[in-house]
């Protein structure tokens, strides 16, 4: 019965604040609305300028797929490679193709006929996967005309390779991580401000009623926000989870324990509101750099990919989009659930043996 009312009490802390309902509300919307437009490492508008020292109908055939790909801009044909060298050092080119001569002939013979690709790699992500792209036009175009076989691709899963499907599973993780790891830990620091956290010492209130009563409704405000989420994926861009629902709400749930725990955590260490939420992003940054929602994690370092067996986001992100993605069910994500209940389940005894009520 204690806790019934102390729950209630933090529903009615937070109606009566003026700005946290509106942030509850417009954050998710923001992040799910906007974010998957501008988190998009897909690398288009690449410009390209053409050497065609050939001039013939091959190499212009090879001109016009690039200028038809959606991924190139065509910055039109150079006289010289220097002239489109100029372009790239004044920043109005990224990549020079120049056609040697006899390209036309040399394919006819059914001999290798060579391209040079050169590529401003300033910027290596771009560079490179820029020419790998460009690298597969001319391929396309020499094949067309020797008649070689091509490799047949076949992309499973998510078949139209749209980053969208790719990022909102990692969206939905960020905000269950924002929203039940800061909201508990201000809440808690900033009742010490105020000195409110005093009168509760002061009663016979458990600690585990206490903490429990600052968890659940975030965890509920977390459910609901996941629901929103989950409907603006479906509604906004027709994306639907291609597995079982409840392992969706089971992973978020182990997540926004570890997250709201840690929250905790640092509320009993901290003194004011600025240390709290310093700390907390501190640990929340480097969670979510390290956990592999943007960059393969195996493409780190031995020594940062050892970091991953701790990380939470990690096997949060790789579990939910086994099951949005891939559609996997309990047997798929059964080493992600378990981890995540073992971190879960420390942070949570951590929260509360830290926690001093009579401090």
């Amino acid at each position: 019965m204690t806790l019934r009312y102390l729950i209630q009490k933090e529903f009615l802390q937070i109606r009566r604040n003026s700005f946290m309902p509106k942030i509850i509300f417009i954050f998710p919307i923001v992040i799910m609305c906007v974010m998957p437009w501008v988190m998009n490492q897909e690398v288009k508008n690449i410009v390209v300028d053409v050497v065609d020292n050939d001039r013939s109908v091959l190499s212009q055939q090879l001109v016009h797929r690039i200028e038809s790909s959606p991924y190139f801009i065509f910055g039109g044909q150079k006289a010289t490679y220097n002239a489109a060298l100029r372009e790239i050092e004044q920043g109005r080119a990224d990549i020079i193709l120049v056609i040697q001569q006899d390209y036309s002939r040399n394919l006819a013979k059914g001999h290798p006929s060579q391209v040079l690709i050169a590529a401003n790699a300033v910027n290596g992500t771009k560079g490179a996967i820029g020419s790998s792209y460009l690298s597969q036009i001319v391929m396309a175009n020499s094949a067309s005309q020797a008649e070689q076989s091509l490799i047949a691709t076949l992309h499973l899963y998510n078949k139209s390779q749209s980053y969208k499907v790719f990022m909102i599973p990692a969206l939905m993780g960020i905000l269950m991580m924002m929203l039940c790891g800061f909201l508990p830990a201000l809440n808690i620091v900033g009742e010490k401000e105020k000195g409110t956290i005093e009168q509760i010492n002061v009663t016979p209130v458990s600690k585990w009623a206490f903490i429990l009563a600052k968890l659940i409704p975030y965890w509920i405000i977390g459910m609901l926000v996941l629901t929103v989420c989950l409907v603006l994926s479906w509604a906004v861009y027709g994306i639907t989870c291609q597995g079982p629902l409840i392992w969706v709400y089971l992973l978020a749930i182990l997540l926004a324990l570890f997250f709201s725990s840690l929250g905790l955590i640092i509320s009993n260490y901290s003194d004011t509101m600025q240390q709290a939420m310093l700390v907390m992003w501190f640990f929340v940054v480097c969670l979510m750099l390290l956990s592999g929602l943007f960059t393969p994690t195996r493409s780190m370092p031995d020594w940062a990919y050892a970091t991953t067996y701790v990380n939470p986001m990690h096997y949060f992100i790789d579990a939910i989009r086994t099951v949005f993605v891939r559609g996997g069910g309990i047997e798929s994500i059964a080493h992600q659930v378990l981890a995540l209940l073992g971190l879960s389940s420390a942070m949570a005894a951590w929260a509360v043996l830290s926690y001093k009520k009579n401090s």
